[in-house]
């Protein structure tokens, strides 16, 4: 099965150099290579785009801020056609969230990109809590700062709609599949990198870039996670992940329970 890209209007111009910014996702985490490391949706976004030179500097546990002042000044050295954003997660799981921060880092850095000559791609993140099952008050106030992410991200892109491409996860056909999400819920499988790639594919087949392949949404070459890898990782790394991220967030917890029963009060 493949994602066509959607045909363009007008003449279609190549990808010479394409840069990925971000977090974890943009690394590849979720989409291991038989031979070790990680692949992702970069490697399968060059690719369709007919193996342009790939600039990714995306790095695990990074933050709006660390794409801002780390990683921004390496890719607009880079001259690239197209970046790719995909960063924020990493922001609504610490007690400093702060959105009007995240705003003027995301504004600063696509407006650095676009003067550069740049087309840019952002991502409108789903509903994780449908994905990662979470304690009620934990899950709520997720749910609030991800919506409080993509209000930036809307925010941002609003201010050049023509330049500006989004890829919206909450409505991306087979988004919320299991088979969709790695191990650890939190990270696109194999599938997850490919529709992500696909998706942006599409997106820039519509901007006028000239996409030669499309991104086949068939998995081949990661390596199977089993059951009991699974079950491993909960006990290892998914429990205790819960236990720091509940610590973290539990101002914000207490927070949120104190305004639901305002407003139940009233």
């Amino acid at each position: 099965m493949t994602l066509q890209p959607v045909l363009a209007p007008v003449a279609t111009r190549p990808v010479s150099t394409l840069v990925t910014l971000g977090d974890s996702t943009s690394v590849g985490l979720g989409d291991p290579a038989p031979g070790g490391g990680w692949r992702g949706f970069p490697v399968l976004l060059r690719d369709a785009l007919g193996g342009p030179a790939l600039v990714n500097l995306g790095r695990t546990g990074a933050r709006m801020a660390c794409v801002r002042h780390e990683q921004l000044p390496t890719a607009l050295a880079a001259a690239p056609d197209v970046v790719v954003l995909s960063v924020g997660m990493n922001d609504t799981l610490r007690s400093d969230f702060d959105p009007a921060t995240m705003h003027e880092d995301c504004a600063a850095i696509v407006t650095a990109v676009r003067d550069a000559g740049a087309h840019v791609l952002m991502v409108r993140y789903h509903d994780h809590t449908r994905v990662f099952p979470l304690p009620a008050p934990l899950r709520l106030a997720l749910h609030r700062r991800i919506d409080a992410v993509n209000a930036v991200t809307d925010a941002v892109a609003a201010t050049d709609p023509l330049g500006i491409g989004v890829l919206d996860l909450d409505v991306l056909p087979g988004g919320y599949e299991r088979s969709a999400w790695s191990v650890d819920r939190l990270h696109p499988s194999e599938l997850g990198h490919r529709m992500l790639a696909a998706g942006f594919a599409a997106l820039l087949a519509g901007a006028g870039f000239a996409v030669p392949q499309a991104v086949s949404l068939e998995c081949a070459g990661g390596r199977e996670v089993t059951a009991a890898q699974r079950t491993a990782w909960l006990v290892v790394k998914g429990v205790p992940w819960l236990v720091r991220r509940g610590h973290d967030l539990g101002p914000v917890i207490l927070q949120g329970l104190v305004g639901e029963l305002v407003r139940a009060a009233r």
